[in-house]
């Protein structure tokens, strides 16, 4: 298992779980801009995670054609089955927003406009 996989699902519910607007808001001042922060982390984290996944799923990967060389491999069946498991990105970004480990900065005003 990855180092990210690991950090990621140590203990993160795979389900999903109603949070407070309130609590969500409190951290930027504007609840949109909380889940405008929680939404890229979440494309971050996705892309991570997709990566690898990739990288894992390319070892098994026939560069050939024929129908004969196909066949299932218990590997590659249980490695897709391990990221199915994983928590939505989604989950771990709003977990990681709420526990204050997710960097972000604000731009100045005026600098939004130039």
């Amino acid at each position: 298992m990855s180092k990210l996989r690991r950090q990621l699902s140590a203990n993160t519910p795979s389900v999903v779980e109603t949070k407070s607007l309130i609590d969500i808001k409190a951290k930027t001042g504007n609840l949109y801009e909380s889940i405008a922060i929680v939404a890229r982390r979440a494309n971050q984290i996705n892309v991570s995670i997709r990566e690898e996944l990739h990288n894992k799923l390319e070892e098994f990967a026939s560069h050939t054609d024929s129908l004969e060389e196909i066949h299932e491999n218990k590997e590659q069946i249980e490695i897709s089955r391990a990221y199915e498991k994983m928590p939505n990105p989604a989950i771990l970004a709003t977990q990681e927003f709420m526990e204050g480990k997710v960097y972000y900065r604000k731009n100045e005003e005026n600098d939004l406009f130039r």
